[in-house]
């Protein structure tokens, strides 16, 4: 197929096995079948150099279709395993959905090293053991508070990718003293994924800070369009550098991100990082489950709320007297919420828009 012709998109059945998956997967990238989509697209055809269409919310809520080509997402895949060391041979299993593209990327890499993913993704017991996996904040935690088989498997291999939100602190120090060689993240759908790594940045990719610290990606790895809103893309790229949503700065060479920018609250003409907020909270409560998120607020403008999962009963007022001594009064929770879990968006990602709503649904 001419890379310049339409070609058919057929939608991927979310059913199919690894195997599967990566069987359409490889004709897509070699322009021998259908590009593939991931997720709801209103597109029949697209532009022949891309090979997937991937639909993504963003905290805004508005649904994205982000184009990618064969051309940006094997870059991706080729410069993770050589970061990595990966060889031909080395295994990969799959443990994140295939409903976005950090699944994808396992099955790319795979088509790389010539091996099929070990689609782990139901189940149960102990882990066969593999080179490299990748994995959301959730599944360490998981690992560290119980599920021994995961563990072991977490452990046993060369390294573990972890993205799709950021890291605490002590989540990771608890994982480096259990064995587990971790290598943070950073990317996103539009980046085919992750193209940070540990801080540095992965073959062909280049990053910059701009004048508001918002960071700026640029390298073979970008998409081609949001198809389904092209001046939205025309505004997020700029001279050949995608802008992002996220604020971050670069110290020794490595990039350090600091906070979205949609997570800022302005309380009392105070900004206040969700980031920061949750951060400084994780460390000193690590076994904690939660998340930090806005409500507006007749007086404050916004304000800090904490969501809490799980059973764990934490002390609403030791928490507030630590934020506000760590971040002034602004700081002050004006409510907890109680929830079994975090509602999520994509992989790993707090839903905060649905957290403020069950907020002022359990006030009202």
């Amino acid at each position: 197929m001419e890379p310049n012709a339409q070609r058919e998109l057929s939608a991927a059945n979310p059913e199919w096995s690894a195997r599967e998956l990566m069987a359409c997967l490889a004709s897509a990238l070699k322009y021998q079948g259908p590009a593939l989509s991931l997720g709801q697209s209103q597109s029949k055809l697209v532009d022949g150099d891309i090979s997937l269409v991937v639909a993504t919310t963003g905290s805004t809520g508005i649904a994205k279709e982000v184009g990618l080509t064969a051309a940006a997402l094997i870059a991706s895949a080729q410069a993770s395993n050589k970061y990595l060391g990966a060889a031909v041979g080395d295994t990969w299993s799959l443990l994140l959905p295939t409903t976005h593209v950090a699944g994808i990327n396992v099955l790319i890499r795979c088509l790389e090293l010539k091996t099929e993913a070990v689609d782990l993704r139901k189940h149960q017991g102990e882990y066969p053991q593999v080179d490299f996996t990748s994995i959301v904040p959730t599944h360490l935690f998981r690992a560290l508070n119980g599920d021994a088989h995961l563990l072991k498997h977490l452990v046993d291999a060369k390294a573990v990718l972890v993205g799709g939100a950021a890291l605490p602190d002590a989540l990771r120090q608890k994982a480096a003293a259990a064995g587990i060689n971790i290598v943070t993240t950073y990317g996103m759908t539009e980046t085919s994924g992750g193209c940070v790594y540990n801080g540095q940045v992965l073959d062909g990719v280049e990053v910059k800070t701009m004048e508001d610290d918002r960071i700026a990606i640029s390298g073979p790895v970008l998409a081609k369009s949001y198809l389904n809103d092209e001046s939205l893309w025309n505004e997020q790229m700029q001279d050949g550098w995608f802008l992002t949503s996220d604020f971050g700065r670069i110290e020794g060479g490595k990039l350090i991100v600091e906070g979205r920018v949609d997570d800022v609250l302005i309380v009392g003409g105070v900004n206040l990082s969700i980031a920061a907020i949750e951060r400084f909270v994780q460390n000193r409560y690590p076994a904690l489950t939660f998340a930090a998120f806005g409500v507006k607020d007749a007086q404050w403008g916004d304000s800090l709320h904490l969501a809490i999962a799980g059973d764990v009963l934490a002390d609403e007022t030791k928490i507030t007297e630590f934020l506000i001594e760590g971040f002034g009064p602004e700081a002050k929770p004006r409510g907890f919420l109680s929830i079994p879990e975090l509602p999520l968006i994509g992989i790993g990602k707090v839903d905060r828009k649905k957290l403020a709503q069950l907020q002022q649904e359990a006030t009202h």
